[in-house]
C-alpha cells in the first residue's frame, strides 16, 4: 500500500514544514496562538494550516484515504471513528510540542503514521529545526536521517531513564500508578513532545516512555518508529497499544521487553 510512496510523504511532510511550520518559528504573534480546554492544550495558526496542508497532499498520494488529525477532530471529535473503519487513515500531529514551538524552542516535530484496520503500517517523525527525520515501516525497520535505527537495551546497573505523563494531568488512579516510578534506581521527568521522545527511546537516548492519555496522532508514529528499532510496548493490561483507543492506562514503550515488564511492573505497584 505504501512501499513505493515512502519518499513522496517524506516530501510532503518536509514541505508542509517548510510552508506553514518554520515561518512561524519564534515568528508568532499572541493572536495566532490560541488556548483549546485551557494553558497547557494550545493551537496555532501554524499548527492548522499544517494539518491542511498535509491533509491535501497526503489523501492525494493515496486516493481512498482518509486523515484523522489533532485539528480537524477538536473541531469534529467525530472524526475519530475514521480509526475504526475499513479505508486508510493518515494519523496527524502538525505540530507536536506546541507549547515548545510557541516558546521559539526547537523541542518540536510533525508527526505522521499510516493505518489500516487498526494496524500501523508506516510512519514519518520529523523534527524541521534538529533536521532530523526518523522513518519506519512494518517489517521493514526504522532509520533516522537514513541510518537504520536501533534502541538497544539498558546498561545493566544505570538509573532507568523514564519520561512520563506529568502527574497533575491524569485522573488520581492514573497518578498512583505513574507515582510508582517515583522509585529506586529510575530517573523519571515529565515529557515533551511525545514524538520526541519516542525517537529518544527508539535511538536510545531514554530508556522508556510512560503515557496516560491515548489520543493517536500523539502515539502511532512513535510506537511503530520504537518497536521497528527493536523496542517493545504494553499497555497497564498486558496488552498491545490499540490506536482506536480503548486501552488500559498508563501505557509504556521501551528500549526492551524487559525494561517493558520493569516498567509495567512498577505502574502496577510491584
Amino acid at each position: 500500500m505504501i512501499d513505493d510512496k515512502l519518499s513522496d510523504v517524506e516530501e510532503a511532510v518536509r514541505k508542509a514544514a517548510a510552508a506553514e511550520i518554520m515561518p512561524r518559528h519564534q515568528q508568532l504573534a499572541a493572536h495566532e496562538i490560541i488556548e483549546k480546554s485551557g494553558p497547557h492544550d494550545l493551537v496555532t495558526v501554524a499548527d492548522r494550516r499544517a494539518e491542511e496542508h498535509l491533509t491535501a497532499s497526503l489523501t492525494r498520494l493515496l486516493p481512498g484515504s482518509v486523515v484523522v488529525g489533532e485539528e480537524s477532530v477538536h473541531e469534529d471529535p467525530s472524526v475519530y471513528e475514521a480509526l475504526r473503519g475499513d479505508a486508510p487513515v493518515w494519523i496527524v500531529d502538525p505540530v507536536d510540542g506546541t507549547r515548545q514551538f510557541v516558546r521559539g524552542e526547537a523541542g518540536f516535530c510533525t508527526l505522521v503514521a499510516l493505518a489500516h484496520r487498526g494496524e500501523v503500517l508506516a510512519s514519518w517523525t520529523y523534527a524541521p529545526v534538529l533536521d532530523e527525520m526518523a522513518v519506519a515501516v512494518r517489517g521493514g525497520g526504522a532509520r533516522l536521517n537514513g541510518e537504520p535505527l536501533r534502541a538497544g537495551a539498558p546498561v545493566p546497573g544505570a538509573a532507568l531513564r523514564v519520561a512520563m505523563s506529568h502527574p497533575d494531568y491524569t485522573t488520581p488512579e492514573q497518578k498512583r500508578a505513574l507515582l510508582g516510578l517515583n522509585a529506586d534506581g529510575v530517573e523519571a521527568r515529565p515529557c515533551g513532545s511525545a514524538g520526541l521522545e519516542y525517537l529518544g527511546v527508539a535511538r536510545g537516548a531514554l530508556d522508556a516512555i510512560a503515557f496516560s492519555w491515548e489520543l493517536a496522532w500523539d502515539h502511532a508514529a512513535g510506537l511503530l518508529l520504537v518497536e521497528e528499532a527493536g523496542g517493545a510496548q504494553s499497555t497497564l493490561a498486558g496488552e498491545r497499544f490499540r490506536v482506536a483507543g480503548g486501552n488500559a492506562l498508563p501505557f509504556t514503550a521501551a528500549r526492551d521487553a524487559g525494561t517493558v515488564a520493569r516498567v509495567l511492573g512498577l505502574l502496577r505497584g510491584k
